[in-house]
C-alpha cells in the first residue's frame, strides 16, 4: 500500500536516515521531510533528500502554521523533531520547552486532523537522574558494570526496562519526552489515532554531527579522525562511563517492522537500544576509535561530573525483541567502522561541522 508519509526532524540525522531508509524500501510512498534546519551540519542532508526524491519543508513544529492539514495531508507521522541535549534544558529552557513539548502537540493535532498514524521519538532521558544515580554498579579497569541485585524494579543487569519507576526530576529535556508521551495517549483515547512511541538510548552511525552533550560516538571517533582534543568528565575522569548504542540502521529496520504491524502494536511503549551487549564506556570508545583510525589523541580529564548527567544507562530491550523477533546487527567496531568510512569520505565537508 502506497503511504503519505511526514517525517518531522526529517533533515536531521535520525528522520533523514529514516526518510532515506524508506524511501529506498518504498520507492512509490511519498515522504515529506519538515526540518528548521537550526542543529548545524542539517542542510548537509538537503542534497541527499531531493536525490531519494523526498520532499522537503523548510518549517518548524513550533509553529501550526507550518503543520498545514490541507497541504501535507500525511496518513503516518514519523515525529523525530526534538532539541535532544540534556544540557540544553540548563541554558535554553525556553526552545526545549517550545520545540519538545508544543511541538509534539503541533504534530498531534496534525494527526487528529488528517487521522495519521503517529510513531513517536522519545528518549531514555525519560527516566529520572536520581533513580539512575543510585544504580548499583562495580568497577572494571575499562568500565562501569552494572550488578544483577538491584533495590529499584525495572533494572538488572540487562539495563533499565519498562517498568523502571518515573517518579521525580528528570532534567527539562526527559520532562518534555514523557509530557509528551503522556499527551500522545490523551490523544490516541479521545480521538482514535493509532500511536507507538520509542524510548530510544544512544543512536548513532554515519551522518550524525555528534557533539559533546548529543551524539558522543560520532564525536569521539571524528576528534580521532581530525587529531582533535576530547575530555573525560566526571565519575573520577577516567571514562569509565557506560552507554549501549543502537546503529541507524538497526532503528531503521526495527522501525519499517512497526509501520507494517501498527494496528497490533497500537498504544504500546517501548525500549529501543543496543542492549547490554552493544555497551562501550568512553575509554572503550578511545581504543576502538585508536584502534581504527591509527590516531592517539590528548584526553584531558575533568573531576567536576556535569549537571544531568549519569555513570551508566543501558537499554534493557528484552520487550520489543520478544515482541517483534527484532535484534540489532551491528556491534560496535561496525557502527564505529562505519562512522569513520563516513567521515573519510566526507573529511572536507564535515571537519568544520566537527569544531
Amino acid at each position: 500500500m502506497s503511504r503519505k508519509v511526514l517525517i518531522t526532524g526529517g533533515a536531521g540525522f535520525v528522520g533523514s536516515s529514516l526518510g532515506l531508509g524508506l524511501a529506498e524500501r518504498y520507492p512509490d510512498w511519498k515522504i515529506t521531510a519538515l526540518d528548521n534546519l537550526k542543529r548545524r551540519g542539517s542542510e548537509l542532508n538537503l542534497p541527499r533528500l531531493k536525490q531519494a526524491g523526498i520532499e522537503f519543508i523548510h518549517g518548524d513544529v513550533r509553529n501550526k502554521e507550518d503543520l498545514d492539514p490541507l497541504a501535507l495531508q500525511p496518513d503516518l507521522i514519523i515525529e523525530c523533531s526534538a532539541e535532544p541535549s540534556v544540557l540544553a534544558g540548563y541554558t535554553s529552557p525556553g526552545y526545549v520547552l517550545q520545540t519538545n513539548l508544543v511541538g509534539t502537540i503541533n504534530c498531534l493535532e496534525l494527526a487528529r486532523q488528517t487521522q495519521a498514524n503517529f510513531i513517536f521519538l522519545s528518549t531514555s532521558r525519560v527516566y529520572p537522574i536520581a533513580h539512575l544515580n543510585a544504580l548499583k554498579f562495580s568497577e572494571t579497569e575499562t568500565r562501569f558494570q552494572l550488578l544483577d541485585e538491584q533495590s529499584l524494579p525495572g533494572v538488572s543487569r540487562q539495563g533499565i526496562a519498562e517498568e523502571f519507576p518515573l517518579d521525580g526530576a528528570r532534567s527539562l529535556y526527559g520532562a518534555t519526552k514523557l509530557a509528551s508521551e503522556l499527551l500522545i495517549a490523551e490523544y490516541a483515547d479521545a480521538y482514535g489515532i493509532i500511536t507507538l512511541i520509542n524510548r530510544c538510548g544512544v543512536l548513532t552511525g554515519p551522518w550524525q554531527m555528534g557533539k559533546v552533550d548529543q551524539g558522543v560516538f560520532a564525536l569521539w571517533m571524528a576528534a580521532h579522525y581530525f587529531q582533535r582534543s576530547l575530555k573525560y568528565i566526571g565519575y573520577g575522569a577516567t571514562g569509565k562511563q557506560v552507554r549501549d548504542f543502537l546503529h541507524i540502521a538497526d532503528l531503521l529496520e526495527l522501525i519499517d517492522i512497526q509501520i507494517d504491524r501498527l494496528e497490533e502494536l497500537k498504544g504500546k511503549t517501548f525500549n529501543v537500544g543496543g542492549g547490554c551487549e552493544n555497551t562501550l564506556s568512553l575509554y572503550e570508545t578511545t581504543q576502538l576509535c585508536q584502534k581504527i583510525t591509527g590516531h592517539q589523541i590528548t584526553i584531558t580529564p575533568v573531576a567536576e561530573t556535569r549537571s544531568g548527567d549519569v555513570p551508566i544507562f543501558i537499554t534493557d530491550a528484552g520487550k520489543i525483541r520478544q515482541t517483534l523477533e527484532w535484534a540489532p546487527k551491528r556491534n560496535a567496531e561496525t557502527t564505529l567502522t562505519d562512522i569513520y568510512e563516513w567521515i573519510h569520505k566526507y573529511k572536507d565537508v564535515v571537519s568544520n561541522i566537527f569544531l
